[in-house]
């Protein structure tokens, strides 16, 4: 396989268009909203030079990369892919919509994923004609970064697919893990409860953002605390995989803080609204 497209150009669809075309992968870039391809194909660019400048791509490889890359405002180029990774809003009545008519437009042969953080996989497969090809393909953000790619089964999904989609992941540098369908996988399953338990902190009082951020960096050897990392995953997305997970598990540890429900009904979403836990001027 060497053509993919990527259906969402936010934060996630956009690295995950530039791992592939890095990894010499033709690669469009798909979205309807009106002007975020001009900006992020400018993003994108910006995140070569990044590494550029950290000597792990050089220039003519950059160069090649970015060459790779197409834009579109239209699902037709799926015509053309092999590999199609969505990556739009973590909404299930859109994803089904985008899986209705990737299904109608692919080619048969082509493989189906999303790149959902904690969406039934098996729901999505059932939007299709094609269940054995549809397959969770969760990156982490930041997707250039993170060696991460959890490989989610669905209920229908074959041993072939699995087995292909594991490979592209490790062609592109990353970490392939997988996991059966199940609400959250594994990766938001168990982080979403600590992000809400930090949260919960903040609500009673317990301590400042910083304060629980800093005792888990420190206690517990964590990079990034669960505040800051629910600021850069967006509190809105966390907002959305703890409702799933609370409906589909039914348990109420997984019930969302009402401080995270309130913060995002004032638009208080983190990085990429400039304000969350803490405030961001970039």
């Amino acid at each position: 396989m060497s053509r993919v497209a990527v259906v969402g150009a936010g934060t996630m669809g956009n690295g995950i268009a530039h791992v592939f075309a890095q990894h010499g992968w033709e690669t469009t870039l798909i979205d309807v909203a009106p002007g975020l391809l001009e900006r992020v194909l400018a993003t994108i660019r910006t995140n070569f030079e990044r590494q550029v400048k950290k000597g792990t791509v050089t220039a003519e490889q950059r160069d090649a990369a970015l060459a790779r890359i197409r834009t579109s405002t239209t699902l037709d180029p799926v015509a053309h892919a092999e590999l199609v990774v969505e990556a739009a809003t973590e909404q299930p009545d859109v994803k089904f919509k985008i899986f209705r008519d990737l299904d109608r437009l692919a080619p048969p042969a082509a493989i189906l994923a999303s790149n959902t953080s904690s969406i039934s996989i098996t729901t999505i497969a059932a939007q299709t004609q094609r269940p054995p090809q549809v397959v969770g393909m969760h990156f982490m953000n930041p997707v250039p970064v993170m060696p991460l790619v959890e490989v989610i089964r669905g209920l229908e999904t074959s041993d072939k697919t699995v087995g292909e989609v594991v490979e592209v992941a490790k062609a592109l540098g990353k970490t392939p893990v997988e996991v059966n369908d199940a609400p959250g996988f594994v990766s938001n399953r168990v982080l979403m409860p600590m992000i809400n338990e930090a949260i919960f902190c903040v609500m009673e009082g317990v301590a400042t953002p910083d304060a629980i951020d800093t005792v888990m960096k420190l206690g517990m050897n964590h990079p990034v605390g669960p505040l800051a990392l629910a600021d850069l995953i967006g509190l809105d997305v966390c907002l959305a995989i703890l409702e799933v997970l609370h409906h589909d598990l039914g348990d109420d540890k997984y019930r969302p803080a009402p401080l995270l429900r309130t913060m995002v009904a004032a638009g208080r979403l983190g990085r990429k609204s400039g304000r969350g836990f803490y405030v961001y001027r970039d």
